[in-house]
């Protein structure tokens, strides 16, 4: 097994070891490793869609970001079928429906998953 080192502030430290004891997780290095097994079966499934694909995308962002999410997401308007908008304590909960190419979703959950805004998505296709 190979190791490399990452650095993350003192809040995120804190966080991850909080995970950790929760989930069970006997190392931070496990649940790393879970962790990015689980983005890179994310990002397999992402990459094997062909063709034109109905989606439900699930974001979470604070409200503050909700001018800057919002244009990032005019720029997919053409493939936003619906927007359901949820408020809870400073922080946007957004279920959207997109009909697009495969090409396209992959380009709108790149964009939202690498957000710093963006505090969770996920995309569901159906």
């Amino acid at each position: 097994m190979e190791i490399i080192s990452i650095s993350v502030d003192k809040e995120t430290l804190r966080e991850l070891e909080r995970a950790q004891k929760a989930l069970g997780f006997k190392s931070r290095s496990k649940l790393l490793r879970t962790t990015l097994a689980s983005l890179l079966n994310e990002y397999h499934a992402m990459e094997s869609m062909k063709g034109h694909m109905d989606s439900v995308f699930v974001l979470t962002y604070k409200e503050s970001e909700k001018h800057r999410i919002s244009d990032l997401l005019h720029h997919f308007e053409d493939s936003i079928k619906t927007v359901i908008h949820q408020h809870h304590v400073g922080i946007c909960l957004e279920v959207l429906i997109v009909c697009a190419d495969a090409g396209r979703i992959r380009e709108l959950f790149g964009l939202l998953k690498k957000d710093k805004g963006v505090r969770s998505v996920s995309c569901s296709v159906l």
